[in-house]
């Protein structure tokens, strides 16, 4: 489980494909080895992957491998991932940690497509500028989408401003596009799309009610 407050931006370092369609990822943090453990999630730009095997680098930082399987490089956009790629990282919730943006699982429920981006200039003394990205889910995700909820969009939480068909926007502040990778980001760019995990169950129940379960 995971909040969507990105902790780290990683590097893919190397990208190494095996049998079955099974692809493994080597990446570089700045996270201390010794907080890694073997068989940890850490969300990368939004899928959960599994630590595969971790150590220290030389001059400072972490290495960390991960695997992603067929489904995986199907419903994301790791299958796109080569060397020098930079994904936003978080490490799993620890019981007791706060729950600053919202439950975010990791699992991927596909890929959207960033139509523009708009810059908006900050006024003087201010801390820089914030950002607006018009975003199209997929057509049957879009029904997930309501404007003042909550989305992740590579592993990042964020509020949906406002919604039109299978599109809807996003600000970042400042301080959100210098933490996370979404100041790289441009029009024509695809990101990692999970819909709030309580529009997913709210609207379960209420096909299972139309359907008179």
């Amino acid at each position: 489980m995971f909040t969507g407050l990105v902790t780290d931006i990683g590097e893919v370092a190397a990208v190494m494909d095996h049998a079955g369609g099974l692809r493994r990822l080597r990446i570089h943090c700045t996270y201390a080895a010794q907080s890694i453990a073997l068989g940890a999630s850490i969300a990368c730009a939004g899928p959960c992957l599994t630590v595969v095997a971790f150590g220290p680098r030389e001059g400072g930082g972490t290495w960390f491998e991960v695997e992603a399987a067929a489904e995986t490089l199907a419903r994301t956009t790791v299958g796109a991932w080569q060397a020098g790629t930079r994904v936003n990282l978080e490490r799993s919730l620890k019981s007791g940690d706060e729950l600053g943006g919202h439950i975010v699982t990791g699992h991927i429920d596909g890929v959207a497509e960033i139509v523009t981006r708009d810059d908006i200039a900050s006024g003087e003394g201010a801390w820089g500028a914030t950002a607006r990205f018009v975003i199209r889910a997929p057509h049957p995700l879009a029904r997930f989408i309501a404007e003042k909820g909550s989305v992740a969009l590579d592993g990042t939480s964020l509020t949906v401003n406002a919604v039109e068909g299978d599109t809807f926007s996003v600000l970042l502040i400042p301080h959100s596009l210098a933490v996370t990778t979404w100041s790289e980001r441009r029009a024509g760019d695809w990101l990692n799309l999970e819909v709030d995990l309580m529009a997913r169950y709210a609207a379960r129940l209420a096909e299972a009610k139309a359907e008179g379960y």
